[in-house]
């Protein structure tokens, strides 16, 4: 059979000069297969910063990390460009989406073979992580992992075809033949002995433990000394910046041993890595995650010859078994200061180690490597050479809907040092009414979504810390109450706010608390929830309740066992479901005879409640009732109708069809989420998407809401014209909206099931 030719092979991950390990390794890797095939070798890499990095001419398409519609172009853009082969190098946290889904977007709309390296296998994946690599294997027509302890987790944990995987070891350059001596020189290091780590750093690293441990190194021997080569990681460095490096220098300091440690805070190229692992004596890995699949330093050292002493995290433990190098337990520096001394004064035993691991790194080498993976390509050509279709047209039944993006010029534009401003003529901000908590609390809320979905930046932390400043100050530390209306004058108008501020106040500080990363917002927000918590139940507001219950889930993400606020949650939901049980009949599910504004949250609210909570009776009362919202606000031509606030609607009434609010559609949207997430029904998702669609122009008017131009969202929907006001409250409602159907779209696309 004659083989297929491989002509084109595109490359899909991170790529350089970003600085990371999966960058690194997908340069040398297409290098080293333009170089053993002669087949055009094209690249598309993620972008974590605006515009991308100043790449070189193989990469012909950037993707933005977090945008699924970058991702689904690339596809296209590979479909047409004749690619024979799509190589993808795998690792949670380098794609957008919750575990990296958005890279599946990519991957089920391609029309010719994928080969994925693994580089990481997780033995005990999250529920979302696990469907995410369910999905990626089945899109994969080959799997590579570097490991065989990644073969079996794959077989063991996921059910993989062993025929389906190939065990080929993670790449190295071909070592120079240099002389230790003039290395040594070199670096200004003669007549010393020398341990080297070099990688990103990040405290996952565990090099604490190694500088805890020279104290006693140096006591044998001198003239020790201990290089730590290797910039911060790039989002360590934004989200924290030095503070890691920092404590390294300061905890020396501490030690007494700032003559014996050196830090290279500095990404350097391979020539020069080369040549520091050649002047070290050893080499060390103290980390501290037992199931890293792979280390690419690791690899590196180990296949230049060095003497290796490594923590037993998985890539370690392989590679240095048989006498190969020393592993150490995890966070025991007395083993790392008994190993060094050991190795360091047994020059016979550590050469001796040296030269196994340069015996077996040779196999390791990149021109062999690359042979291996070109044997993989083939194999999946072949496997897949009697079903291309590269050039498949996609109905759009078989895509999912597409939404608009994200556009946050106008929340920026009602956004100042206070806080967000309630109002706007037109798209300016109206300034004569000031502020209020609803406003800032729901911007606060968005904020935090978008920083899960990583879109995190300065500007948006900024933004998050004038929001939960507004909330800080409108809590009144003696009734324990949020205040709500303030003038721009920053006089507050009101002693005690509505009893809607006090939930949905509530409902930001939990979020906070459950889904945020920043520490600071999160230790504020949990500081305020206990104190503001209570006031939710003094209310006799059924908004109030289930805005409550809310916040109250949110914080329970992170605090499950807190008793207290469970209980709160119990409490609230009894008294909605009382109130619907007084109320309800089989014509009128409701909670109360009158349906008026952000109902959808109070199905939504039981919902929540009975999910997390196993209540069932709750789920059903939440569904049911949300149903027969869907019923009522539902146009005879088939489209979302939400109730007007213009005389609501009484039980034994007719409905109020104007003026319609863009709060009531994201009631109903968030609420369907809800309601799909807990029964899986299509229904709930086809709801979900016709109510979104009320803010693009499928509404009663046929005018769209929503304004592109601006990212702003127009003040309702009235009986002959839409108010072209664009305030606060509608555009959060909007992007809120927005936020929440990309998280469910992707979701959705991460427990897909179709073949």
């Amino acid at each position: 059979m004659t083989r297929p030719q491989l002509k084109k092979i595109a490359f899909v991950g991170d790529y350089l000069p970003r600085k990371c390990g999966i960058a690194t390794f997908t340069h040398d890797l297409r290098a080293s297969i333009a170089q053993a095939s002669g087949a055009e070798c094209i690249v598309v890499p993620m972008d974590d910063i605006a515009g991308g990095y100043d790449y070189e001419n193989e990469v012909q398409f950037q993707v933005n990390e977090q945008d699924i519609e970058d991702y689904r172009a690339a596809a296209d853009f590979l479909n047409f460009s004749n690619v024979d082969i799509v190589c993808l190098q795998h690792e949670f946290g380098i794609f957008g989406g919750p575990c990296g889904s958005h890279i599946l977007a990519l991957l089920q709309d391609l029309r010719m073979p994928i080969v994925t390296t693994l580089h990481t296998v997780l033995s005990e994946p999250s529920q979302t992580q696990r469907a995410v690599m369910t999905q990626l294997i089945r899109l994969s027509t080959r799997l590579v992992v570097m490991t065989e302890r990644c073969r079996r987790t794959l077989i063991n944990t996921y059910s993989v075809d062993s025929a389906q995987v190939d065990l080929i070891a993670h790449g190295i350059p071909n070592a120079p033949d240099t002389d230790q001596k003039v290395l040594k020189e070199q670096f200004n290091v003669e007549n010393k002995a020398v341990a080297l780590t070099f990688g990103l750093l990040s405290p996952g690293k565990g090099i604490e433990h190694v500088l805890q441990a020279i104290p006693e190194v140096v006591a044998r021997f001198p003239d020790f000394i201990y290089l730590v080569l290797g910039a911060t990681h790039p989002n360590l460095v934004r989200e924290q910046g030095e503070r890691y490096r920092i404590s390294l220098e300061r905890m020396a300091k501490e030690l007494g041993i700032t003559k014996h440690v050196s830090f290279y805070n500095r990404f350097v190229e391979l020539e020069e890595l080369t040549e520091f692992i050649g002047a070290a004596d050893l080499y060390i890995t103290p980390y501290l995650n037992v199931q890293q699949a792979v280390s690419g330093t690791l690899a590196y050292a180990f296949g230049c010859g060095q003497a290796v002493i490594s923590t037993p995290y998985w890539h370690a433990e392989e590679l240095l078994a048989d006498g190969r190098g020393v592993l150490v337990p995890f966070a025991d520096s007395a083993a790392i200061a008994r190993e060094i001394i050991g190795l360091i004064g047994d020059d016979e035993r550590r050469l001796a180690m040296r030269a196994k691991a340069y015996a077996l790194g040779r196999s390791m080498r990149w021109g062999h490597v690359s042979e291996l993976y070109l044997h993989s390509f083939r194999r999946a050509r072949e496997q897949l050479s009697s079903q291309l279709k590269p050039l498949a047209v996609r109905t759009l039944d078989e895509q999912p809907l597409a939404l608009p993006k994200l556009q946050l010029d106008h929340l920026r534009r009602l956004s100042d040092s206070t806080g967000v401003v309630q109002h706007a003529i037109y798209t300016i901000p109206d300034h004569a009414h000031g502020y209020c908590t609803d406003d800032n609390a729901r911007a606060l809320i968005l904020t935090v979504l978008l920083e899960e979905q990583g879109k995190e930046s300065a500007e948006l932390h900024s933004l998050a810390s004038r929001y939960a400043a507004f909330l800080n100050f409108a809590f009144d530390r003696d009734t324990c109450r949020f205040r709500n209306f303030m003038c721009f004058d920053r006089r507050w108008l009101e002693e005690n706010g509505s009893d809607d501020a006090q939930g949905r106040a509530l409902w930001a500080l939990g979020t906070c608390i459950g889904r945020s990363r920043r520490a600071g917002l999160s230790a504020w927000a949990r500081e305020l929830f206990h104190r503001a918590m209570p006031a939710c139940e003094e209310t006799t507001s059924p908004r109030t309740w289930a805005l409550g219950i809310m916040g109250i889930h949110e914080y329970l993400q992170r605090f499950s066992g807190d008793r207290a606020a469970a209980t709160m949650s119990q409490r609230l939901a009894d008294r909605l479901i009382a109130m619907y049980d007084s109320v309800a009949t089989d014509d009128w599910p409701w909670f109360e005879n009158i349906a008026t504004y952000n109902n959808a949250k109070l199905s939504q609210s039981l919902i929540t409640h009975g999910r997390w909570s196993d209540d069932q009776r709750a789920v059903e009362i939440g569904l049911k009732s949300l149903r027969w919202l869907c019923e009522k606000q539902l146009s005879p031509q088939g489209r979302f109708r939400p109730i007007g606030s213009n005389g609501f609607s009484r039980e034994g009434g007719v409905a109020a069809v104007f003026d319609q609010q863009a709060i009531e559609t994201y009631a109903m949207i968030s609420s369907s989420i809800e309601a799909f997430a807990v029964s899986k029904d299509m229904f709930w998702n086809e709801q979900a998407h016709l109510a979104f669609d009320w803010f693009l122009g499928r509404n009663d008017l046929g005018q769209p809401i929503y304004d592109a131009a601006t990212g702003g969202c127009n003040d309702g929907l009235m009986e002959n014209r839409v108010n072209e006001n664009q305030g606060a409250e509608s555009t959060l409602a909007f992007l809120l909206s927005l936020v929440e159907m990309r998280a469910h779209s992707a979701t959705l696309r991460v427990n897909s099931t179709s073949p």
